[in-house]
């Protein structure tokens, strides 16, 4: 079993210094330093919207300034790597997805308003765009994760419920992982197991179809124990982990396996995804002491 050594740690370190942007660095310093979480915070209040959305290219791939809902998505997880859950930025979260929540309950993939700025060319919408499985099950899964209360989450938990009663028979990629993250948190365990028995032949099958694309195992499973772990095996993630330790660059950082459409966002994903994957191994045991 391969491990990281603190060597490994420390060139990631400057790679962190030399790429990637202030909010990564400061998660880097937060999960492997023993920073305090306030700068982080204060860095991604940077990127709030007065509607209490996230934009600013919190996701890369959007350069524009309007709140969108996958921003929103970055938004929450940083919260939660800050321990802040509790956080008021989680409620005004949730009440600007309430403001585009169509009426079938869920929010769309990406808002009209992504064609004023520059965008990567997979971000595209009709002008009344539908209500869609990812980013919805991921939102959903992280404000139950926060143990949020807010009446949103009931719209969109029942939204989440009709996709997995009636799923379409081809999930892509992106919709296996918000369906994951909502089964890994959604409070009612038991219906959330019978969903996953139900259906985890076929989130296996795109799973692995995914990563032999620009997804990784370790997407999927990105620490021990949940669904996504369940999902793909030991043997799986553990030989995922030996790769990804191999698969760190001399610069010290890690790349990212899918298109980079502008210069800039190439040093964005990579310090992100960096942090990402210094997570997993830790996460795993792979992170000598």
């Amino acid at each position: 079993m391969k491990t990281l050594d603190a060597t490994a740690l420390d060139r990631a370190w400057q790679f962190m210094r030399l790429n990637a942007r202030l909010i990564d660095r400061h998660r880097f310093a937060l999960h492997f330093h023993g920073a305090p979480a306030a700068p982080l915070l204060t860095a991604l209040a940077a990127y709030q919207n007065p509607d209490g959305g996230y934009g600013h290219a919190l996701e890369p791939d959007l350069r524009g300034e309007a709140s969108q809902p996958v921003p929103a998505q970055h938004a929450l997880e940083v919260l939660h790597q800050a321990g802040a859950d509790d956080h008021p930025a989680v409620d005004r979260i949730a009440d600007h997805l309430t403001t585009i929540t169509t009426p079938d309950g869920g929010v769309p993939f990406v808002l009209p308003t992504v064609r004023d700025a520059p965008h990567a060319p997979w971000w595209q919408t009709p002008d009344d765009p539908p209500a869609a499985i990812n980013p919805t099950a991921t939102l959903a899964g992280m404000l139950h994760r926060a143990r949020s209360r807010h009446p949103w989450l009931d719209t969109a938990t029942a939204f989440c419920w009709r996709h997995l009663d009636d799923p379409p028979a081809d999930p892509g990629p992106y919709d296996v992982l918000a369906l994951l993250t909502f089964l890994d948190h959604v409070p009612d365990r038991d219906r959330a197991e019978a969903a996953f028995t139900r259906h985890r032949d076929t989130l296996a099958h795109h799973a692995r179809n995914a990563c032999t694309g620009h997804h990784d195992i370790l997407d999927f499973a990105p620490a021990p124990g949940g669904h996504g772990h369940r999902l793909l095996g030991d043997t799986a993630v553990d030989t995922a982990l030996d790769a990804l330790i191999d698969a760190q660059h001399d610069d010290g950082g890690w790349d990212v396996r899918f298109h980079i459409w502008t210069p800039a966002t190439r040093p964005e994903w990579r310090g992100h995804i960096t942090v990402e994957r210094l997570r997993a191994l830790r996460a795993h045991g792979r992170l000598e002491p």
